[in-house]
């Protein structure tokens, strides 16, 4: 499903980093296996989120990997960075210079990729290039399973903010996947290391810390989590979004560029091809230094203009080289030791994954800063997509899986902030801080009498690696003041949910409705009204109390009245608590006093309210039903064209298969006339494939395999007739040989057929020889034909011959001797009958007894003597 990070499928230090991974669980080791898209899903795929567009149809992974120096305006790579940004976003502009494709605006802002796509000209979203790298690891992964694939977790990078993680859940519905789950990558990982530890502390006792660095292509990820039995709780996250394998090799690009332009005095930049070309080299270069200390070479055949060049390096020299990229190693691991507030004697391991750990100096950078050894017992490679595939198995119904608990943690300190209700001053609230547990609900109450307006927003942008600082506008409808004209009471429900999103997802009104004098409810039932939480879907509530149980709080946070040390106490958030102990004063005074007079009762009902949202980013209904339309197109354009170059395949296949054949094998199975017609047909169709047939329908390609065909198969048949007719006419000869002794033996009074009955066994004689008469005269007439000649019989028909002469005569020969009934079942002169029971029973006690033929025999009389009768 991929791995860059697809399902994460997807780093090393040549891993493009952080793409969105996704996995079908049961695909995972089948996929392994034969290399296609899970397991290593993020392994093989590591280089496979690729996409190239040609004129008949796209090309993805491998096959667009390998087109992406002959076709590199139209070949997509590295677009994962772009999900959920505005094309004028400083970042898209720097990126947009070193891209081999074009980046235009698209109408809504967004990022579009412009290529040329069946000879015209097409604008695609990054949505849509990510559904397309979706839908071949969708693809693969219903071939492995031959069932239809709808779930899936897909992994994301942990700094990703609600706008591009909303974006790769839209490249999600495209292709028709449920996302079960956006799960970060460092806590994919977590999973993948602690669901298989055994030895780890029980619930009650002092976690295991371990911290987890992945450096992949285009970034380097940190986190520490904390591990008890049967769960795991992140403990915060740091990162740098533009350090990465990718860095190291652009260090090693520029050197030689600045190297060639000295040396040769040609310019790689100004040719796309032999820049890529170079990045290539390069790429490869750094992995072999990363196992030799030694100068190692580059070398690389007509460079440009012709002209071979070549260079060297040593580790020592490319350390010196990225001596700048190895110094920001440690900043964020300095970080997350300060927001977690651990020391280096606190953490029990550091594991590493992602291919540019496998860096030498990055290695020891990590080693250095803890003061101890990093392990390398995960898979660098697959370790986000293990953890993936581990998560939709938790998650599904289908799969047994261990109990295992994972808490995750918010990256970014989320604020509201709203206008107070006839003022001009602004309310403010920090609702989630940094690495507070998700996925979390929190209840905020509101005094109002008319609708209001909510704004969430990251509380520490220059914290945040995204130029928008603001989340969304929620706001909040059809509020109404009190029927006395006080401000109605309304309670609004916050959430960063399973995908690391954050939402506003219930907002309800207290209102109060006098009730009837012989209204049937009760004071006291009515005064639990308020208490009640807002209503929502029951899943959700559960996983939030789960969650939050899990991260050491309440399950449902009432943060009214609370203040934070961030901001100022807001006089419109009232708590709710104060209000359960005047209603218990309220039901005390019902019980202890008698009632004076009869008062109009006051119900408490929750009216939900309807909430309009306005995300930073999110593509409109119109737009995504648009692109799921274009996507299901262009997947039977290229079920089309695949069926199309299938059918090509084919017939190039045959005429390679029976020239080949018809010099060797066939040889002697065609005649000498018919065989310099059909070479003459297969030169013929060869030629034809490659001038005109070079390029046309399904059905031409049909109809010369046909004609190939006409003339070949009979040769084909005859061959194998001739390679299996001798061995089936002695499968044939053998039973016959095997049924003719059993009857000699009959005739022979042999004592094993003389319970056969002789009619039986003249059907069998008869059977036997006209089998063996038919089986004479097709082998003298098949003596009497040449080999370039039809056979006489086939196999099918003698195979036949044989299962009529098994159906004819193994029912007699084997029939079973009748049974002869012992005589101790009999009744004797003299004694009882004694029935299996009473013998058994007898046996029990004394033996195996018989009567004796002039007394009766007493089984329990003392004297009694035991006999064996034959």
């Amino acid at each position: 499903m991929a791995s860059e990070r697809l399902l994460c499928h997807h780093g090393d230090a040549g891993r493009p980093r952080g793409r969105p991974s996704f996995h079908w669980v049961e695909s995972f080791s089948k996929a392994r296996e034969e290399g296609s898209g899970s397991g290593t899903w993020r392994g093989r795929w590591r280089r496979r989120s690729v996409i190239s567009f040609g004129p008949k149809n796209r090309t993805i992974g491998v096959a667009a990997k390998n087109q992406q120096i002959t076709h590199a305006n139209n070949t997509v790579s590295s677009f994962k960075r772009f999900h959920g940004r505005a094309f004028s976003d400083p970042f898209i502009q720097k990126e947009k210079a070193s891209l081999s494709y074009d980046l235009v605006s698209m109408k809504n802002g967004g990022v579009g990729i412009k290529v040329m796509y069946m000879d015209e000209e097409h604008l695609f979203s990054v949505e849509q290039i990510t559904a397309m790298l979706l839908t071949k690891l969708k693809e693969t992964a219903e071939n492995n399973l031959k069932k239809p694939v709808t779930d899936c977790v897909i992994s994301v990078p942990s700094f990703f903010t609600d706008a591009e993680r909303r974006s790769v859940l839209d490249a999600a519905q495209i292709v028709g996947l449920n996302c079960l789950r956006l799960m970060n990558d460092m806590t994919a990982v977590a999973l993948n290391y602690g669901i298989y530890k055994q030895d780890l502390p029980g619930a009650d006792e002092k976690p295991r810390v371990v911290v987890f660095v992945d450096m992949g292509h285009s970034s380097l990820q940190v986190s520490a989590c904390a591990f008890n039995k049967g769960k795991l709780k992140v403990l915060g996250t740091a990162f740098d979004p533009f350090l990465g394998g990718k860095n190291f090799d652009e260090k090693l690009v520029e050197h030689f560029c600045a190297e060639f332009k000295t040396k040769y005095k040609l310019d790689a930049k100004s040719k796309i091809r032999a820049l890529l070309r170079l990045h290539q080299e390069c790429e490869k270069l750094k992995k072999l230094m990363s196992s030799n200390s030694t100068d190692l070479p580059l070398n690389i055949e007509c460079f440009m203009n012709d002209k071979d060049v070549s260079g060297k390096m040593n580790r020592s020299q490319f350390e010196e080289l990225c001596a700048e990229l190895l110094q920001k190693i440690e900043v964020p691991l300095h970080s997350l030791m300060e927001q977690t507030h651990l020391k280096a004697e606190d953490v029990s391991a550091i594991e590493i994954v992602g291919g540019a750990t496998r860096i030498p100096a990055v290695k020891e950078r990590i080693a250095k800063f803890f003061g101890k050894d990093v392990s390398t017992t995960l898979n660098a490679d697959e370790a986000v997509a293990r953890g993936c595939a581990l998560q939709c198995a938790i998650l599904s119904p289908a799969f047994k899986v261990r109990e295992f608990s994972v808490t995750d943690a918010v990256p970014f300190p989320i604020s509201l902030v709203w206008n107070h209700d006839s003022e001009e001053t602004e309310g403010v609230h920090e609702v989630f801080s940094r690495n507070h547990a998700a996925p979390f609900s929190k209840v905020l109450t509101f005094l109002r009498r008319g609708p209001f307006e909510l704004e969430a927003f990251y509380s520490d942008p220059q914290g945040v690696p995204y130029p928008e600082a603001k989340i969304g506008r929620f706001v909040v409808q059809n509020v109404s003041a009190q029927k006395d004209g006080e401000k109605s009471k309304v309670k609004v429900k916050v959430r960063v949910n399973t995908h690391g999103i954050f939402t506003i997802s219930t907002a309800s009104m207290v209102e109060k409705v006098p009730t009837e004098e012989d209204d049937g409810s009760s004071v006291e039932a009515d005064m639990e009204c308020p208490n009640q939480k807002p209503a929502e879907s029951s899943d959700v509530d559960k996983n939030s109390q789960q969650d939050n149980s899990e991260a050491g709080t309440q399950p449902q946070v009432q943060t009214d009245a609370q203040q934070t040390s961030q901001s100022p106490p807001s006089p419109e958030l009232t708590s709710e608590e104060n209000k359960i102990p005047d209603a218990d004063k309220a039901n005390e005074k019902k019980v202890d006093q008698p009632p004076e007079a009869k008062k109009p009762k006051i119900k408490v009902v929750n009216v939900e309210l309807p909430i309009e949202a306005n995300l930073v980013w999110q593509l409109g209904r119109d737009l995504l039903n648009m692109y799921i339309e274009t996507e299901g197109k262009m997947i039977m354009q290229d079920k089309l064209e695949k069926e199309r170059n299938d059918a090509k395949n084919a017939v190039e296949e045959c005429v390679y298969e029976f020239r080949d054949k018809l010099c060797g094998p066939y040889e002697k199975f065609i005649c000498e006339q018919e065989h310099e017609k059909f070479l003459r047909l297969l030169t013929e169709t060869e030629d034809w494939l490659y001038e005109e047939g070079e390029d046309q329908a399904k059905q031409a390609y049909i109809d010369k395999l046909e004609e190939l065909m006409k003339m070949g198969t009979p040769v084909k048949v005859r061959f194998q007739e001739a390679e299996e007719r001798p061995k089936v006419l002695e499968e044939l000869g053998q039973r016959l040989q095997h049924y003719a002794k059993i009857a000699a033996d009959f005739r022979g009074k042999d004592e094993k057929y003389n319970h056969i009955d002789e009619s039986e066994m003249k059907k069998v004689e008869k059977s036997v020889n006209e089998v063996m008469e038919w089986m004479n005269n097709v082998m003298n007439a098949q003596a009497k034909r040449s080999l370039d000649q039809d056979p006489v019989v086939r196999t099918q028909e003698i195979r036949a011959k044989v299962k009529e002469l098994n159906s004819v005569c193994e029912p007699v020969v084997t029939q079973p001797k009748p049974k002869i009934e012992s005589p101790k079942l009999e009744r004797t002169p003299n004694g009882p009958n004694l029935d299996k029971k009473d013998d058994l029973e007898g046996k029990d006690n004394f033996g195996a007894e018989a009567p004796h033929q002039n007394g009766e025999c007493h089984p329990n009389e003392k004297g009694s003597v035991n006999m064996d009768l034959d």
